[in-house]
């Protein structure tokens, strides 16, 4: 039997108007945790994008991919 997994994309923001950070993962809470000690990304780390600002959560990984890939060619504005 397959377990049902939940996905997650999550925008991280450095402040107002500042830098963002958009991903995916399959523990939200790991993940966060992983870039607030400096170790989920070197871009994350680099820029100091730690405020989490937005969670949509997703039962399969090919929607959650495609929604990051998405939101990664929206305008800031």
């Amino acid at each position: 039997m397959r377990q049902s997994r939940t996905y997650f994309v999550y925008i991280l923001a450095s402040g107002h108007h500042g830098t963002l950070y958009i991903g995916v993962t399959n523990d939200i809470r790991t993940r966060l945790e992983l870039h607030r000690c400096g170790r989920g990304s070197e871009f994350v780390k680099r820029y100091k994008v730690m405020r989490l600002v937005h969670v949509e959560e997703f039962s399969s990984i090919v929607e959650a991919i495609a929604r990051e890939k998405q939101l990664k060619n929206w305008k800031r504005e």
